[in-house]
């Protein structure tokens, strides 16, 4: 049996009846916070204060590789003080495990809501909304319980699934073994244990290491960033480089490629634990292809041309290499946990930073792609904010994502989702922090996977 798979539906009627707060303590004079453990072993956090206006957020945090979660009601200290000084109650629980934890985390998050309904009454309004993985729990949420919400909210979210996710998650290491250490036999899928995925991705780092000393390296370096389309500006600390400064692009895509290397190693060997194997595949993909929908197709071309490199014979490489297969129990799954139909019920604003290595802005166009299929474009809009890294969202940007998910649903009609509007409602939410949604088209998710294209796995 894998880890961590259950009944959800039975499991969820047994947490919310069961549910009990471990204790109840004032935190302020005017809100009430409630710490609470779940039968499963989650524990759970809520803060309601006293003019509580009848919404209640059930927040869902991102991914945790251990040893334990905690529980959080708020994606940070100030957008939490921000929220309970406008009157909302805040929710959210810690999952009762840690890693690639979805079938955990619904069920958890759905007993929470459960708990605070029976101790503060059932709330005028249920939001859900969460970062990162959160995003993930989110939409999971919102498409298999939307009975027990009005509306969601993801912000930088793997709204793309999990099978899409570790797809993708595979071509760039892949290109790296192939075309930089094709003979060390580093292990890429079916990872025995962390022992050795720590190994894998301290091998492959290494190799990395030595390439960006190259010119030939960087080009190969810049090719594989651009099979996860990791954007030349992806850290707040970076400088912003110009448009055409291919070397300044790549040395910031060599960083981020390093980074990756932990979830592309030590996360998927958790979660092929959950899956009972390996839950991806580049059977029949065409990364010449795959290089021509990339946003930074460009900046690979010119490198590999300052190299001296046939750009064309690497990519051959790549399609002439042995290819990996997946196990169609491990997909399964996978499909079924962690991916989506795109059938919602309920209206989802979902935003995204444009410079996410991590969590590539392009998920959006998956989403964007199963929602459409599944004739619910109407319930769903998107915006971009124009700042690198992962979930580097100010406050501001945050309550006006969610203020305008709160017109959609008190007018039945989406209003203000442009870039400017949504610019002036994060002003007037919280001066003190940046706001910076851009009017962006993301090119397309390179493997997109989801359960309203079944037969279109690439």
């Amino acid at each position: 049996m894998r880890t961590g798979t259950r009944t959800a539906s039975a499991l969820t009627l047994l947490l919310a009846v069961a549910a009990l707060p471990t204790s109840g303590t004032a935190v302020a004079a005017d809100t009430t916070h409630v710490d609470g453990r779940l039968p499963s072993g989650a524990t759970y956090l809520m803060d309601v204060p006293a003019d509580w206006n009848g919404t209640v957020l059930l927040f869902s945090h991102g991914y945790n590789a251990g040893p334990a979660n905690a529980a959080q009601n708020a994606p940070d200290d100030t957008t939490k003080a921000l929220l309970l000084a406008k009157g909302y109650a805040l929710i959210g629980s810690s999952y009762a495990s840690t890693g690639w934890a979805v079938t955990d985390a619904v069920p958890d998050q759905v007993a929470t809501l459960s708990a605070f309904n029976d101790r503060f009454g059932a709330a005028s309004r249920t939001i859900a909304w969460g970062r990162s993985y959160g995003g993930l729990v989110t939409t999971a949420i919102a498409e298999r319980h939307p009975e027990r919400i009005d509306g969601s909210l993801s912000m930088c979210g793997l709204v793309h699934g999990g099978v899409a996710n570790w797809n993708n998650t595979l071509d760039p290491v892949f290109a790296v073994k192939t075309l930089l250490a094709p003979d060390s036999g580093v292990p890429l899928v079916n990872l025995a244990d962390q022992t050795a995925a720590t190994e894998a991705a301290k091998t492959l780092g290494s190799v990395v290491d030595s390439a960006q000393s190259t010119a030939a390296g960087r080009a190969r370096i810049a090719l594989a960033a651009a099979l996860h389309n990791i954007p030349g500006w992806n850290q707040p600390t970076q400088t912003r480089p110009a448009p055409t400064d291919w070397d300044a692009q790549q040395a910031n895509q060599y960083a981020a490629v390093k980074g990756l290397l932990n979830a592309a190693m030590n996360r998927r060997q958790e979660a092929e634990t959950r899956a009972g194997g390996n839950m991806t595949w580049n059977t029949g993909v065409d990364y010449a292809r795959l290089l021509g929908q990339s946003s930074v197709r460009k900046e690979v071309t010119e490198l590999y041309k300052k190299a001296g490199l046939s750009l064309g014979k690497d990519l051959a490489t790549l399609n002439r290499a042995p290819r990996i297969s997946a196990d169609p129990d491990a997909v399964a799954w996978m499909g079924a946990t962690s991916s989506f139909t795109g059938k919602l019920t309920k209206p989802q604003f979902s935003i995204h930073t444009i410079g996410d290595a991590l969590v590539p802005v392009q998920t959006e166009s998956a989403l964007k792609r199963a929602v459409t299929a599944a004739g619910s474009g109407a319930l769903l809009r998107q915006a971009y904010v124009d700042n690198a890294g992962h979930c580097t969202f100010s406050p501001a940007e945050q309550l006006a994502a969610l203020h305008t998910l709160e017109d959609r649903l008190g007018t039945g009609k989406w209003r203000g989702t442009d870039a400017g509007s949504l610019n002036s409602r994060a002003a007037a939410a919280d001066s003190t922090t940046p706001a910076r949604y851009v009017a962006y088209r993301p090119t397309p998710y390179l493997r997109p996977y989801d359960l309203a294209h079944p037969g279109d796995a690439r």
